[in-house]
């Protein structure tokens, strides 16, 4: 383990960022990370753990320390007549792992393919797709309390998952490292294909059988064909959650707005597609953001929702344009979007 001093993040974070780290440094074990926690220069520094970097923004230089959680490792750690689980290192990259799974037939994953980031990750995003969170199949996390040292168990319910949201966000922010999550995936695989868009793609394949290679797939061709790659263009994926907004306030909208795109809820609420508000809203009058461009900051041509770095972009850039569409979907819509990348 070796600290490293004044490394640039642009090739940490998915936005190709060129934030400067005061320190960074790679850990590959809990010995590690105690090893480096333990070390009497380091105690006082502000701490930033990243995993894939796919859902951070940097708007200035990071004046802490880095960690770069690299912990590797797929284990399987009991199993049942229905189900099997995965206990899976926070570096592991969140696709490849989606992959083993599909390569061993287990189901509960395949909707999440593709989604950029680390296992460590995703359980503080609760990410999700295509009809599928992370916490579907989750089933415990082993996180390392900064400040105690100590190595905590969190089960389902400890996490207190929401939309793209635990107590990892919240409660917890910044305290804990998370070194390892397990899974609970089915041996004999349940598919959820309600989502249109999936089953149209499904009705292009060949091969007509359902498996969770046929949905992996599915979902890859969906996701590549709506978004950029960020090893080509600077992006973090969705730059803004779907609102949430009650049935009386849904049906108001309506009468302004009839084609106004939403999903029902459990709760009787609707949810609406973020994406859709900020193509309808735009910088000037007969301007839509979808495909705007000022400087190498914009919004990417095929998804609104997506921010991007057309290469040369900082983040103070891209954070400004975020501020404009926020402000021109409210001034339209009387909607708050919320950020879903972290802003440092």
């Amino acid at each position: 383990m070796k600290v490293q001093e004044n490394i640039s993040l642009k090739s940490f974070n998915t936005f190709g960022i060129d934030s400067i780290a005061k320190f960074f440094v790679a850990i590959k074990s809990v010995e590690g990370l105690k090893e480096l926690l333990f070390l009497q220069s380091m105690r006082k520094e502000t701490k930033l753990v990243l995993g894939g970097g796919s859902n951070i923004l940097f708007t200035k230089n990071y004046n802490g320390l880095v960690i770069k959680n690299e912990i590797a490792g797929i284990e399987t750690i009991k199993e049942d007549a229905e189900y099997i689980y995965v206990k899976v290192g926070a570096g592991v990259n969140w696709h490849s792992f989606v992959l083993h799974c599909i390569e061993h037939n287990w189901g509960g994953v395949e909707n999440l393919a593709l989604i950029p980031g680390t296992v460590g990750a995703a359980p503080i995003q609760n990410i999700g797709a295509y009809g599928v969170e992370l916490k579907n199949v989750f089933f415990s996390l082993e996180a390392f309390e900064i400040n105690e040292k100590v190595v905590h168990n969190f089960s389902l319910n400890d996490c207190a998952f929401g939309y793209r949201d635990s107590v990892f966000k919240n409660k917890f922010k910044n305290q804990f490292v998370i070194l390892s999550t397990s899974f609970r995936l089915r041996k004999f695989p349940i598919f959820n294909i309600e989502y249109g868009a999936i089953q149209q793609e499904l009705e292009k394949n060949a091969e007509k059988k359902l498996s969770v290679k046929t949905i992996c797939q599915a979902v890859i061709n969906i996701r590549k064909s709506k978004l950029p790659d960020p090893e080509i263009i600077g992006n973090a994926g969705s730059f803004f959650k779907n609102p949430e907004i009650s049935s009386e306030e849904f049906e108001k909208l309506k009468v302004l707005f009839p084609t106004i795109v939403s999903y029902e809820l459990a709760n009787g609420n609707k949810k609406l597609a973020a994406g859709w508000l900020v193509e309808q809203c735009g910088p000037n009058a007969g301007v839509t953001w979808k495909g705007y461009r000022v400087g190498d900051a914009g919004c990417h041509e095929k998804q609104a929702l997506v921010l991007v770095n057309h290469g040369n972009s900082n983040g103070k850039e891209i954070y400004n344009l975020s501020e404009a569409v926020l402000e021109t979907v409210y001034q339209k819509f009387g909607i708050t979007l919320e950020r879903e990348v972290n802003i440092f």
